[in-house]
């Protein structure tokens, strides 16, 4: 709890100017959706939130797009007489704060410590709500899962069927206050150059450890990457480049090489343990050379205590997290990893401090299969929610939608 308010805090030097008195803010309109109004307010609500989730992706972009979804999702709540309760909203906002365990009035008083009105977070809240509701008033009664199929996916491993795997490569760009608008520069001339020209972009600029084989990451399972950045990868075609993702004080970007798929069901994750052991110096060759002598030294997290005995508590940081909780960076780091393997490619404090990372296991979640009621719920799921994305595609295509 004491990291994530200390996220807010820092988050908070970034959106000071939302801080404001109310009559200084911009409430003029900057989206129009059918007959409703976005205001530039609202967009820069909704930006300044997305920076403290560590959402990926350019968050100007992101807000943009999740504010029309959301006028348009209250929109076809609205033509079905739908309206979300307030109880229904609370237990929204309450569900949302406990993944960083907090309470909903400790995770209110984060997001105003970041500048971000409760109001904010409430209308995010209930434009989910109401279109859950939209979709299983519109589609649940059509969906009728059989016998036959439920036997299908036990004897197949489960519902969620094949296991794929991501070929990828990266690249890192360290973030400070004084090159900030030259990096993101950077980044969108990467972004928008060829494939082929991304290895030798990953040589001249990347900071992560892959850069001097083009940022090259083996192949990774994509049940291992956080659900955040499993839906960036996943979302590319072979070929393709992400937007820039904002993570801990760096920009990344990532190049989908290759997808494959394999007959063994996707393992699904409940909660990742890992250490981290914080080191002073950053990526210099006398850190460099202390962490190879760490790494000779250990076999499993535990055997971390031993190292930082004497030191600060705050320089190992060891937990049980679930997968959406785990900081981007960190995620797709323990993506690459199996229990007892190490990763020295982060820093922190603006490269000044050398992440030692370790993970010490997954849990792995097998609930869905354990009854056939669990199998067929994570059907009718997986059927509503192709159902919710076609439908809101549906939407967007026939909205009237205008920037100002």
């Amino acid at each position: 709890m004491r990291h994530f308010f200390r996220l807010c805090l820092s988050l908070s030097l970034i959106v000071t100017g939302l801080a404001l008195p109310l009559h200084a803010q911009n409430f003029s309109p900057a989206i129009k959706i059918n007959e409703q109004v976005v205001t530039k307010y609202e967009l820069d609500q909704r930006v300044a939130m997305l920076r403290l989730f560590r959402a990926p992706g350019d968050p100007a972009t992101i807000a943009v797009d999740q504010l029309i979804d959301d006028r348009l999702r209250l929109q076809a709540a609205k033509e079905l007489g739908i309206t979300p309760s307030e109880d229904a909203i609370a237990a929204g906002m309450e569900e949302f704060a406990n993944r960083a365990n907090l309470s909903t009035e400790q995770f209110l008083q984060a997001l105003q410590q970041g500048g971000i009105a409760p109001e904010t977070f409430r209308d995010f809240v209930r434009a989910g709500v109401a279109w859950r509701e939209v979709v299983r008033a519109k589609f649940g009664p059509r969906i009728n899962i059989s016998e036959q199929e439920i036997d299908r996916a036990l004897a197949s491993g489960g519902a969620s069927g094949s296991a794929v795997e991501v070929l990828m490569s990266e690249i890192f760009l360290p973030v400070t206050p004084g090159n900030e608008a030259e990096v993101r520069a950077l980044a969108e001339r990467i972004r928008r150059g060829s494939a082929s020209g991304f290895a030798a972009a990953a040589r001249e600029n990347s900071s992560a450890p892959s850069a001097g084989a083009g940022g090259r990451v083996n192949w990774v399972p994509a049940s291992n990457l956080s659900p955040q950045l499993r839906s960036v990868i996943l979302g590319l075609r072979p070929g393709q480049i992400s937007e820039p993702v904002e993570m801990d004080g760096q920009i990344a970007l990532f190049l989908l090489r290759e997808v494959k798929e394999s007959k063994s069901r996707a393992p699904n994750y409940s909660a990742v343990e890992y250490a981290a052991y914080y080191m002073a110096g950053g990526r210099s060759a006398a850190t460099l050379a202390q962490a190879a002598k760490v790494k000779a030294r250990v076999d499993t997290c535990d055997d971390l205590y031993g190292v930082a005995k004497g030191q600060p508590d705050e320089v190992l940081e060891r937990g049980v997290k679930t997968p959406n909780e785990v900081p981007a960076d960190i995620a797709l780091e323990l993506a690459k990893l199996d229990a007892g393997e190490v990763s020295t490619a982060l820093t922190r404090s603006n490269g000044q401090t050398l992440v030692f990372l370790m993970l010490c296991g997954r849990n792995f979640d097998s609930s869905a299969a354990v009854s056939r009621e669990g199998v067929a719920l994570d059907i009718q799921n997986r059927r509503l929610s192709s159902y919710s994305e076609g439908y809101l595609q549906q939407l967007r295509s026939e909205a009237r939608i205008t920037r100002r």
